[in-house]
């Protein structure tokens, strides 16, 4: 059995499983620094058995209203399935309305379980297209599904803004492949239309001609290892960023492409 959290576990699943030779079961975990916030109870249903007797008071506040100068702060007993919230934490362990930066979305009230979706600061809108990390991870899913020969070891995706007439502007992923498409160009559309089925607004920027179709630039081995290292970032504690509105990690890992 295997016992994980922190990080979606999708994209790996299928690469750790051919690595370990057979499936095997598995338990997912949302562990914290600032403590245990939930654990999935079941194999056979959805999400994670929020903990609400275990010293620590939870609040929820819709993620839509977030950067506002007051935003809602719901209890356990206001929430309601498919909204996403960022998880805000009282803790006998004396933290204090602490927003923790992740973003979740209940699955069931009765019990509740919820489904970690990312973090409230990973997200592209760079145009108004309100891309979260739910959305590229599960359309990375399901391409991968489509072309289940592929293995990818990690990536992240960063908006590129064109300064130039004429040069369009598009969402830029950068993937360091384990085993690479043998059709590329396959690959990247049917991601770019897994993307616009999950997110309108992206969809809508494309077909307005305001927004290019997704761009893959593959990564030479070991480009994360090495981009982690340098950064001072490196092991299991730490995580890379796989959604930003800005171009710092994306900038980092230039040096990394194939040319």
């Amino acid at each position: 059995m295997i016992v994980h959290g922190g990080v979606n576990f999708e994209p790996y699943r299928t690469k750790l499983f051919d690595t370990l030779g057979r499936r095997v079961d598995t338990i997912e975990t949302y562990p914290a620094s600032e403590g245990f916030i939930a654990f999935q109870a079941s194999q056979n249903e959805p999400g994670l058995l929020l903990q609400l007797n275990s010293g620590m008071f939870f609040e929820f506040i819709p993620t839509k209203t977030y950067f506002s100068e007051q935003p809602t702060r719901l209890c356990i007993d206001e929430v309601e399935i498919g909204v996403e919230y960022v998880l805000v934490l009282t803790s006998n362990a004396g933290l204090w309305a602490y927003a923790l930066g992740d973003t979740i979305k209940f699955v069931s009230l009765h019990p509740p379980k919820i489904i970690v979706t990312g973090r409230v600061k990973h997200f592209i809108s760079a145009f108004g297209e309100h891309v979260i990390i739910e959305e590229v991870e599960k359309a990375l899913q399901v391409t991968l599904t489509k072309h289940p020969m592929v293995r990818i070891t990690e990536f992240t995706v960063a908006p590129w803004v064109s300064k130039e007439l004429g040069q369009g502007s598009y969402h830029e992923w950068l993937i360091e492949f384990s085993y690479p498409p043998e059709d590329l160009a396959s690959f990247v559309a049917d991601l770019d239309q897994a993307m616009c089925q999950l997110n309108p607004y992206y969809r809508d920027l494309i077909k307005g001609h305001i927004l290019g179709h997704l761009r893959i630039r593959p990564l030479v081995p070991d480009a994360f290892t090495d981009y982690m290292r340098k950064i001072g970032k490196l092991g299991g504690q730490n995580k890379v960023v796989r959604l930003s509105n800005n171009r710092l990690v994306a900038d980092a890992l230039e040096k990394y492409k194939f040319h």
